[in-house]
């Protein structure tokens, strides 16, 4: 059992590395980097080995140019990117997400600081960028609430399954992420940009290319979505 396993995981891993990338070509998919490239990196390894990192080539672009232009603005800043789209197939569903499944969509994961030091930190609370969340203030809008209330027990079920006890440790970096959205805003290749309403009021974001996802979503206040044409 144990070599039948090794076996496995070696050709897996050489699978992974060596044959999927290129099979993905005729599909029009490239992969993101496995480590940090251009000031971008998975915020997870997972990610890569689970073949979740791919996207069309322009995504990829907007991407490191992205990347590049937050560490102009906010030296020593890398990007951390969350789940992409599965190498080949488009319509195949990459779960829990509805709609990456074309190479066109990117999650990113949000901004933070140290809570001990206050200073700026590429690392985030959720080990997968997902389920801790910068929730409501109290006199904004509650899409999380208003949706639960309309029977849509799915909006918030990664943050009832994500441990919480990192949490207290990050304090969410405002200026950074609204800088890191209105770049990606600007670039023409970019056709939407997912984020929870309250954030969206709250980080004073102008740009008609930032929707509201609806409640059959999961909810956009623990990172962003980000869809080229």
């Amino acid at each position: 059992m144990t070599l039948r396993c090794a076996s496995f995981l070696v050709i897996y891993t050489l699978a992974t590395f060596l044959i999927v990338p290129m099979l993905a070509k005729p599909f029009g998919r490239v992969p993101l980097p496995m480590t940090e490239k251009n000031h971008l990196q998975p915020l997870n390894i997972l990610t890569c080995l689970l073949n979740r990192h791919y996207v069309k080539p322009e995504l990829r672009q907007v991407a490191f140019d992205v990347a590049v232009e937050m560490n102009h603005q906010f030296p020593g800043t890398t990007l951390n990117y969350l789940d992409a789209n599965f190498p080949f197939i488009d319509k195949f569903p990459l779960l829990p997400h509805l709609s990456h499944h074309d190479g066109k969509k990117l999650d990113f994961a949000f901004c933070y600081r140290d809570a001990k030091t206050n200073n700026p930190t590429n690392e985030c609370p959720s080990f997968t960028g997902y389920g801790i969340c910068e929730e409501p203030l109290s006199d904004e809008v509650n899409s999380p609430e208003d949706c639960a209330g309309k029977g849509y027990w799915q909006y918030s079920i990664l943050m009832n399954v994500m441990p919480q006890g990192n949490k207290k440790d990050f304090i969410f970096n405002l200026e950074k992420t609204r800088a890191m959205v209105n770049i990606i805003a600007e670039r023409t290749e970019i056709e939407k940009i997912y984020i929870e309403p309250h954030l969206k009021n709250r980080m004073q974001l102008m740009s008609g290319k930032i929707r509201y996802h609806g409640c059959h979503a999961v909810r956009h206040d623990d990172h962003l979505h980000i869809q080229i044409k």
